[in-house]
């Protein structure tokens, strides 16, 4: 092949993915707008996109000539809109996370189960249900589950500092021991419950978004926001954290100051997702992965297409969850679990392939 031919294929490809990079994030909002339709619409009782936009219209005065009925209505604000929208934030929140992890650990593997805010976050809620703390009503269990899940990310961070600096691979040492701590705490609680407590320890658990309702949205909303609208700052200098510490220090990156500015921006994400959704495994492992094959390693824009893909692909596994067995519902961590484990699984060997691990 001539010189010049092999530099029109390249430019060819470097325009093909010029265009498929431009146009991602107007293609993953518009699956998000369908499946956010989908996953309001279908059900025990169906509400169809057109009823979805005549109640929304009426909801700002504007009538139209599509019979909705009471039921309709009172289903689609009271049950089915709050908890497509707790879906969307839980799946970009748990998607960022874990691309942000995955950015600043230099490891495709990385999820934010590693920095201990999942397991701190089920010790506190199990903790508080076997106690039988309400002195806050319906927020004492989120509220419970956020801040121990967060003192348990910030004690990792703290343990993984050395001399100002904080060490990678400490800090995932250090994030698997005190997982390990947290999931035997949890397991003597579990042990001590009663039939009821018990009930809903396991319950939790499971992951899912049948609790959500306007209140855990107004509550949700501003924390899982700001680490989506921050996040995205962090891309050029996760960029440069492909290269290494040292390279990305003499490039003028404050490596520190983007460890810390991370692992807060996944603690609080993580954590307000934990405590309001349960642990549902594998988004922040699985929307990564599937954004970064399309959009390439520019984190730039792959973590806003991360947030789109993760809110995706949660509101699907909750359709599914509640659509697969019906009337009975399945907590969506086990749908995410079995979508999650043979992915996982298709990673290690193509890793093992690619690195010739063994």
């Amino acid at each position: 092949m001539s010189a010049a031919s092999t530099i029109s294929t390249s430019a060819t490809m470097r325009a093909h993915i010029g265009w498929r990079r431009v146009g991602l994030l107007p293609v993953l909002t518009l699956l998000l707008l369908a499946t956010v339709l989908l996953g309001a619409g279908i059900g025990a009782v169906a509400v169809p996109p057109d009823v979805i936009g005549a109640i929304l219209l009426r909801k700002i005065g504007v009538v139209i000539d599509v019979p909705v009925s009471t039921q309709q209505e009172s289903i689609f604000w009271t049950i089915r809109l709050p908890r497509v929208l707790l879906g969307m934030l839980v799946g970009a929140g748990l998607a960022v996370s874990g691309a942000l992890l995955q950015g600043v650990f230099r490891n495709p593997l990385a999820d934010p189960g590693l920095i201990g805010v999942s397991s701190g976050a089920a010790l506190g809620a199990v903790a508080v249900i076997v106690l039988g703390v309400s002195s806050l009503g319906l927020m004492t269990l989120p509220l419970a589950a956020f801040l121990a899940g967060t003192a348990t990310t910030f004690f990792v961070y703290r343990l993984a500092q050395r001399h100002g600096r904080t060490d990678v691979a400490t800090l995932l040492l250090v994030g698997l021991a005190l997982n390990a701590l947290a999931g035997a705490t949890t397991g003597l609680l579990t042990y001590l419950a009663d039939d009821a407590q018990l009930r809903s320890i396991v319950f939790w658990t499971m992951g899912g978004l049948g609790g959500a309702l306007w209140e855990t949205l107004i509550v949700a909303a501003p924390w899982i926001g700001l680490s989506l609208v921050l996040a995205p700052r962090l891309g050029r200098a996760l960029n440069l954290f492909a290269l290494g510490e040292s390279e990305a220090r003499h490039l003028g990156i404050e490596v520190e100051q983007v460890k810390r500015g991370v692992i807060l921006l996944a603690a609080l994400a993580t954590g307000t997702s934990v405590a309001l959704a349960g642990p549902i495994g594998f988004i922040g492992l699985i929307a990564p992965h599937i954004v970064r094959l399309i959009a390439g390693p520019d984190h730039r824009l792959l973590l806003p297409a991360c947030a789109l893909g993760g809110a995706t692909l949660l509101v699907l596994a909750d359709l599914l969850a509640r659509t697969m067995a019906a009337p009975a519902e399945i907590p969506v961590g086990l749908i995410t679990a079995f979508a999650g484990g043979p992915f996982f699984l298709a990673l290690i060997l193509r890793a093992r392939r690619q690195y010739g691990w063994g």
